[in-house]
């Protein structure tokens, strides 16, 4: 896969819909080997791989470097919690994942309940969805949740006042992973697992037709 020729948007929309459930890439080939990128097109290749190939690394990291922000404002951690399910909620991956527990727990007290929590049926036309298949979560659409959590979120995070604290924190986290990202030499277990992924992407969407 070229890397140079992927844009801003699709690695944002490729970052949303692979699944996050993988275990993060072992340390030691985490901080394996850095070289200095030779041109700005190689940087930017680079950055883009590294980005999707370690994101559960990444991830991790920035959740670190936030959790040793937010000990000073305890009542913060509740707030970026709250704002972190906003954000999980737009993976598609996540939202379904989340939804099918929720209502397996909720299945096993009241299964009534749990019937009206079943994601509407996609009417079907010609043996294809007739549009872009929706996502929902306990059968509400998804921008419910997301607006709920983050207006919960906006609120304690006025309250805490401790909005100053984390977005340092946040802008050292954002900054270690685009240096990592940046100076972490791609190798070629990475373009393997990139491939592998892409193949597992388009036999998904083949299949769905």
């Amino acid at each position: 896969m070229d890397w140079g020729n992927v844009t801003a948007e699709d690695l944002i929309e490729a970052l949303r819909e692979v699944d996050w459930s993988s275990p993060p890439r072992p340390l030691s080939e985490f901080f394996s080997r850095f070289t200095f990128p030779r041109s700005y097109a190689k940087w930017n290749s680079r950055l883009k791989c590294n980005l999707y190939y370690y994101r559960t690394n990444y991830f991790i990291l920035i959740v670190f470097i936030l959790g040793l922000g937010f000990l000073r404002r305890p009542l913060a951690i509740v707030a970026a919690a709250l704002t972190a399910l906003s954000i999980a909620f737009l993976n598609d991956s996540f939202a379904g994942t989340f939804s099918e527990k929720v209502t397996r727990t909720v299945r096993q007290f009241s299964p009534h309940l749990a019937a009206k929590m079943r994601p509407p049926l996609t009417p079907v036309i010609r043996g294809r969805p007739s549009a872009k298949r929706a996502i929902y979560i306990c059968g509400r659409p998804r921008w419910v949740f997301v607006l709920v959590f983050s207006a919960a979120s906006f609120i304690i995070w006025f309250a805490s006042s401790a909005l100053l604290t984390v977005l340092w924190a946040f802008t050292i986290a954002l900054l270690a992973t685009v240096i990592h990202a940046s100076f972490r030499t791609p190798n070629l277990k990475a373009r393997l697992n990139t491939f592998r992924e892409e193949f597992r992407a388009v036999w998904r969407n083949y299949s769905e037709l």
